[in-house]
């Protein structure tokens, strides 16, 4: 049985990427690194799968269809 997707926060994506916040925002706006989603009013958070995927090749990651939209 397949783990269900964490959804993981700023500070961990920082630390896992190795990347500043401003770094991540403005890949973020390149289309180079994936967005985050709106868990509530004042939070935001990552799919961990798609860190790793961009951890795993960050030069030619690219979205899958929809997982990555910002609400």
């Amino acid at each position: 049985m397949r783990e269900p997707d964490r959804i993981i926060r700023l500070g961990t994506v920082l630390a896992r990427t190795g990347l500043s916040r401003s770094t991540i925002y403005r890949k973020i706006a390149e289309g180079t690194f994936p967005a985050p989603l709106k868990i509530s009013v004042n939070g935001s958070g990552w799919h961990e799968s798609e860190i790793n995927r961009w951890i795993a090749d960050p030069v030619g990651w690219r979205p899958i269809g929809g997982f990555n939209e910002v609400s």
